[in-house]
């Protein structure tokens, strides 16, 4: 029996193995990358497992695979290509930007070749500029367009707390900073950051492509409901899609890139949806000649916001947004769905094209 259940522990690493090393998921290979198969012919020759050998192996063997090989690429951490320096491809500066109610702080980042057009991307609630932002980082650069990762108030090295209109100033401040140095000012914004940024351009900021990612037209949950959000967003999270983010580092790292400051608040999240108004906004901006060309994003499996609200956003900018629904994301997944990344980039790229 025992014999059975190391077969069944190597067929399974050998088999990962090879099948991290075909898909170049570095974050989940050990050693043998492609040659795995060859684990799992020798561990077969060893012993046939029956089925409960391989299913009660299974478990193990993937801790392991996972265990084997974060302790072989310890520095794989993607964060660290949104540190401050000068790269092959690109440089990176951290700046602090002026605004109506103080710095905001952000990371700047110019292709090495130079950029004519810049995307200021403001993030999640809770979240803050790094979080998850290589991969949409990468394809920004690879593209030729410049890149500002911002901090909300109340999140990350912001020194304000989230208040209301203040906020607006996260991404107006920047936004007028981008209109300074590049001929094309794209905002580009994910949740709360997406409310944020379409009041903002509402309300004035210079802006020549608009793009938003699962925004909630309101966001108003009691307590159970909100527990019951999380339970599904953590059931609909894990998505072979995402295995790309494996290329770019173990699950410690991976895991390690959710950890944020938090929140710092004198008006709580539900309450500043309700005075962003995304609804209002989109509004506002559609009845106005010289509109941006605007882009929607949304998760077809999102337990924040419902499909009912998705729907009444694509009609409410009818005619003028282009929406996009992608099957199968959650709202915690779509930001790194390499789907939403590719649409939303080809989409920048071809709208700031001078």
């Amino acid at each position: 029996m025992l014999r059975s259940f190391l077969s069944g522990i190597g067929f399974w690493l050998g088999l990962m193995e090879g099948l991290a090393g075909q898909g170049e998921l570095r974050g989940l290979r050990w050693g043998l990358g492609r040659l795995g198969p060859l684990v799992s012919v020798g561990a077969l020759a060893m012993a046939r497992p029956g089925p409960l050998a391989l299913a009660t192996s299974l478990p193990v063997a993937t801790a392991l695979q996972v265990g084997l090989a974060s302790l072989r690429h310890p520095q794989l951490n993607p964060r660290l290509r949104l540190q401050p320096g000068q790269y092959l491809d690109r440089t990176i500066e951290r700046v602090a930007i002026e605004g109506a109610y103080g710095p905001v702080p952000a990371l700047h980042i110019t292709p090495s070749t130079g950029a004519r057009s810049a995307v200021c991307v403001a993030h999640g609630s809770g979240c803050d500029k790094t979080f998850y932002a290589w991969r949409l980082t990468d394809e920004c650069i690879g593209h030729g367009l410049a890149v500002l990762l911002i901090d909300l108030d109340g999140h990350g090295e912001s020194p304000r707390p989230q208040a209301y209109p203040a906020i607006l100033e996260s991404v107006a401040g920047p936004a007028r900073w981008l209109r300074e140095r590049y001929a094309r000012v794209a905002l580009l914004g994910m949740s709360l950051g997406g409310a944020v940024t379409a009041r903002a351009v509402a309300e004035g900021a210079p802006c020549d492509a608009l793009v938003l990612w699962e925004v909630a037209p309101q966001l108003r949950l009691n307590a159970d409901e909100y527990r019951q959000v999380q339970r599904n967003e953590a059931l609909r999270i894990l998505r072979p899609t995402l295995l790309h983010l494996f290329r770019d580092g173990t699950l410690y790292h991976i895991v390690q890139a959710w950890q944020t400051s938090g929140i710092r608040a004198e008006i709580g999240t539900w309450d500043l949806f309700d005075h962003l108004d995304l609804m209002e906004s989109l509004g506002r901006l559609k009845a106005q000649a010289a509109r941006p060309p605007l882009l929607l994003i949304y998760a077809g499996r999102d337990a924040v916001v419902p499909e009912e609200a998705a729907e009444a956003v694509r009609v409410t900018s009818e005619g003028w947004g282009e929406f996009h629904l992608i099957q199968g994301a959650s709202h915690v997944s779509l930001p790194s769905e390499p789907t939403t990344i590719g649409i939303t980039v080809t989409w920048l790229a071809a709208k700031l094209r001078l």
